[in-house]
């Protein structure tokens, strides 16, 4: 999109999603089989035909910037770019203090691209969106700077940035974070009207923005905290409602599907959404296609067709090198490269890739990581007191098990 430059904001902990994020950003963290949380962002921005992208990275970025480097190349286009950017120290020896001041020490880039607006999303949510819709009402508005929004129950709303709006679309109340008594949306006292962390700026306002921010030694740098508070008032910040934006091929279901996966539980609830019969969120839309990358793999394969011993996934899905042999995989989803071996069974889990699966193993609800490999006949997900004792836990009850663990071998 031309005169529009893209900075993903991709440096997040995630420290609610250890131990997931032991060795990895959260926006590196797999997703879905086939694909980096990063992905989905990144999918939103090219469908959209913006190509001049800039993704802000931080902490533990090295498998992020290995994903990047692999599924997100773009080469010989002018002017057509997705291009990492690592923490550098830019304006003084710190390194990131909040998500304003990661783009204030990265505002040398869009001097030098010097484009009418500036997307700043994060990059760690579950969701499509055709953003030309966002700049268009950004536009139509002559907004300086617009705000995605979405309705959250007001039991969340103490994790997100709260707004009040009024009829035209125009933010007249914010409140980042608050914990007691939100403002809920008119007519509906059971939600607030939620920022996504998804924003369109004009230039110029944000650079004004983001130097008066920095010059401030009370601030925390933040856009939810300080930056919007302080712009708002002014009276031309808009709010977009992401619910009204249409993708072709979309089913009615999944209209204003978005997930912040921040939790363990949060993040094997939207594994889980993929597999529905009819997913609010659909991964099979060609109208949208979702890139990322995957090991050159064999086809998954499906062996042995005996009494007891048959090679069977219902309800799953199940990725390229995989091979189900004489098992069963129900309602689960697995990523490259996994082997289940005969008379195992596999339920309502999330296998992240390169993993083996010993003879005649029983898990359920539980996230394995990569590399893991689990001794025959061990059981998981059937005692908790004893899971609990031996794995990370979730609050919800699904067991993690981190990457390259060997379980079950003495």
């Amino acid at each position: 999109m031309s005169g529009v430059l893209t900075m993903i904001l991709a440096g997040g902990e995630g420290t609610r999603l250890a131990p997931l994020t032991g060795i990895r950003a959260k926006p590196a963290v797999p997703f879905g089989g086939n694909y980096r949380i990063i992905d989905f962002v990144l999918n939103n921005f090219v469908n959209s035909d913006f190509l001049q992208i800039f993704v802000i990275t931080q902490f533990k970025s090295h498998s992020l910037m290995k994903h990047l480097g692999r599924a997100w190349r773009v080469s010989g286009l002018t002017n057509r770019f997705i291009d990492p950017i690592p923490a550098q120290m830019q304006t003084g020896k710190h390194w990131y203090l909040g998500t304003a001041d990661a783009i204030y020490q990265n505002l040398h880039l869009i001097h030098g691209l010097d484009p009418e607006q500036v997307c700043i999303f994060g990059g760690d949510h579950i969701y499509k969106m055709d953003v030309r819709q966002m700049l268009d009402f950004h536009r139509q508005n002559n907004a300086s700077m617009t705000v995605a929004a979405i309705p959250v129950p007001v039991a969340d709303a103490h994790h997100f940035g709260v707004i009040e709006v009024d009829a035209s679309g125009k933010m007249i109340g914010f409140e980042e974070k608050p914990q007691a008594n939100p403002k809920t949306i008119p007519g509906r006292p059971d939600y607030v009207l939620a920022s996504m962390g998804n924003y369109i700026f004009e230039k110029g306002c944000l650079i004004d923005s983001l130097e008066t921010d920095a010059a401030d030694p009370d601030s925390s740098h933040d856009f939810g905290k300080n930056i919007i508070p302080k712009l708002y008032p002014g009276g031309d910040v808009y709010v977009y409602d992401f619910s009204s934006n249409m993708i072709r091929g979309e089913q009615e279901i999944s209209r204003g599907y978005w997930r912040d996966v921040g939790t363990l539980d949060s993040y094997y609830e939207a594994n889980m959404d993929l597999i529905a019969v009819i997913p609010p969120f659909d991964l099979y839309n060609r109208y949208w296609p979702l890139r990322s990358y995957t090991p050159p793999m064999p086809p998954a394969k499906f062996v042995h067709d005996e009494a007891n011993r048959t090679g069977q996934a219902i309800s799953s899905m199940v990725s390229s090198g995989c091979i189900i042999s004489g098992s069963i995989v129900y309602h689960s989803i697995l990523g490259y490269n996994v082997h289940v071996h005969s008379h195992a069974y596999i339920e309502k889990c999330v296998l992240m890739g390169n993993n083996d699966i010993g003879r005649g193993c029983r898990i359920r609800r539980a996230i394995i990581d990569k590399d893991v490999k689990i001794a025959p006949n061990t059981v998981i997900g059937e005692d908790m007191s004893l899971d609990s004792q031996r794995f990370h836990v979730s609050e919800g009850g699904v067991i993690v098990i981190p990457k390259g663990a060997r379980v079950g071998f003495d």
